[in-house]
């Protein structure tokens, strides 16, 4: 079993810049390159910070080398350790840090779909060094366990290690196809119009309890919590939903037209906030903090 690693302030910045290269381009020979060192003294320090941290930090394989374990955890540290160097080297000469290497992000399955990934190629317009790795699952990452680098959040998350900032607030609205709209006409219930709505996983879920409670008799033409479903069975005119107004700039929705009647249930549609959430040992490493910026000029509400 390896020796448990250890924390990397006595390790040298040299070797610790040779494992970042290392581990960015998978093999001795690139590594050198990117750092102008030869193969074997990009291999010698390589074994030494091995050594002072008693444990592997590669699998040698056939197709190069792998991370392991003990380089995965690691890596945080030693790119908070590369962050305060440039830091010390932009304060001392001005000179901008390079922006690359994987940044990973953990964002909800339709506001993924519908506002981030159509985003990206901006992102790498601006920063052609930078992988993105989105996490779109409806699973919560821990970022304090470094399972992502960055998160958009829709509940503000707690603790001393995040950095956490405010982007946007969005009412969810009644919205349905234009189609679909124009045939119910001003509509007198909310159970007149067929709904898509949450699956019983999710009904504690505000939409959910909103829907339960002022259209107790409506036909559900689809259930599922699948939010991208929703949307795509919305806009083909299957039926009505709630959904955040940001949504109705890029799907084909618009707003259900209703009676006065109904304005006072209509002003109990729940509001959701964004919050944008990293990691403060990585907030200023530079591929974080890039992508931290374009997301806050992005998504941020005037």
């Amino acid at each position: 079993m390896p020796a448990k690693p250890q924390d990397l302030g006595d390790t040298r910045w040299d070797d610790v810049r040779v494992f970042l290269a290392v581990h960015r381009h998978g093999s001795l020979g690139q590594a050198g390159a990117r750092l102008g060192l030869d193969t074997s003294t990009v291999s010698r320090r390589l074994t030494a910070l091995e050594a002072s941290l008693g444990a592997r930090l590669f699998d040698r394989t056939r197709d190069g080398l792998v991370p392991t374990r003990v380089a995965e955890l690691v890596l945080p540290a030693a790119e908070a350790m590369e962050a305060a160097h440039r830091r010390l080297a932009r304060d001392a000469s001005g000179a901008e840090a390079d922006a690359e290497g994987v940044v990973r992000l953990s964002v909800a399955p339709g506001f993924a779909d519908s506002f981030v990934t159509r985003r990206l190629p901006r992102l790498r317009a601006l920063h052609p060094r930078i992988r993105i790795e989105l996490d779109a699952s409806v699973r919560v990452l821990d970022l304090t366990r470094h399972e992502a680098d960055l998160a958009l959040r829709s509940i503000r998350p707690e603790g001393a290690d995040l950095v956490v900032t405010k982007l946007a607030s969005a009412r969810w609205i009644a919205a349905a196809s234009e189609q679909l709209v124009k045939d119910a006409g001003p509509v007198a219930a909310w159970d007149a119009v067929p709904w898509i709505a949450w699956d019983r996983d999710l009904t504690s879920f505000p939409a959910a309890r909103w829907l339960a409670r002022h259209a107790p008799g409506a036909e559900i033409a689809l259930r599922t919590s699948f939010f991208v479903s929703q949307l795509t069975a919305a806009e083909i005119g299957l039926g009505a939903l709630l959904v955040p107004e940001p949504y109705l700039q890029v799907h084909a929705l618009v707003p259900l037209r209703f009676a006065s009647a109904l304005e006072a249930s209509a002003a109990e549609w729940p509001t959701d906030d964004l919050w944008l959430v990293g990691h403060r040992a990585l907030r200023d490493v530079p591929r974080v903090a890039a992508v931290w910026s374009f997301l806050i000029d992005e998504l941020r509400s005037p």
